[in-house]
């Protein structure tokens, strides 16, 4: 692993913290009782439903992070997967799953709004 990711291994590395720790606040609010009152069992079901909307976010970033860390493991953390050039430190510190360096995310993201 280059020198320089051992920051950003440390960043990715808190934020899996963070989320584990946030997704495990969400199993808990989702799993907790119900009320027999019907006005407040629609506002449960309304909550339960952006919970869970919240829980499919964090899962989606824990799996980006665990695909960061083992490209850091094999040494293609920061590699544009589009081109192969590297992606720059700042872009990386910017946005820590970033796959793709400006150049190609631009083009990729021209390509899709066409």
């Amino acid at each position: 692993m280059k020198q320089d990711y051992v920051e950003l291994r440390e960043l990715l590395l808190a934020k899996r913290e963070e989320l584990a720790v946030r997704l495990a606040r969400l199993k808990k609010n989702l799993t907790s009782g119900r009320s027999a009152d019907s006005q407040e069992q629609a506002q449960e079901l309304e909550n339960a439903e952006v919970v869970d909307a919240l829980g499919n976010e964090a899962q989606l970033e824990l799996s980006r992070i665990a695909q960061a860390l083992d490209q850091m493991k094999h040494d293609h953390y920061g590699e544009c997967v589009t081109c192969g050039e590297e992606i720059p430190l700042a872009r990386l510190k910017a946005y820590l799953f970033a796959e793709r360096c400006i150049r190609c995310a631009t083009a990729e993201e021209n390509r899709l709004d066409r």
